[in-house]
């Protein structure tokens, strides 16, 4: 694997980490909302398989299309997921336990990259 291709599969992680931890707080701060159906984000390997290369923008004008934000998807308060009092499908548990994730992946993540980094500094210096 090159090296530029390791850091690109590092941001796009990271901007995926940044889209769920998105809606996992947008979750959280809608627990109480009567009828709020929880939402959920693609798992990271499904929206990369739809994410090929794509063209770069060149211009700020110029508008792409975000794959990550659009791999977010919204559960019905149907869908065997246990209703709260308040009438919405938010379990607090289960969204804490996201946000652990999150930020186990996004550690992880951040040492790769860094420990890469180093093997880098390391070639060039000899």
């Amino acid at each position: 694997m090159e090296p530029i291709q390791l850091f690109d599969l590092a941001s796009r992680q990271a901007h995926w980490l940044s889209v769920r931890q998105t809606v996992v707080a947008g979750n959280i701060a809608n627990a109480n909302t009567p009828g709020y159906a929880s939402r959920e984000v693609a798992p990271f390997e499904d929206v990369l398989k739809e994410t090929g290369n794509r063209m770069a923008a060149t211009h700020p004008a110029h508008f792409i299309e975000d794959e990550m934000r659009n791999s977010v998807s919204s559960k019905t308060v149907q869908d065997g997921v246990e209703v709260q009092v308040s009438g919405n499908s938010v379990t607090l548990a289960d969204e804490l336990r996201k946000t652990g994730e999150i930020k186990r992946n996004m550690e992880l993540s951040t040492n790769l990259v860094r420990t890469f980094h180093r093997m880098m500094l390391q070639t060039v210096r000899a």
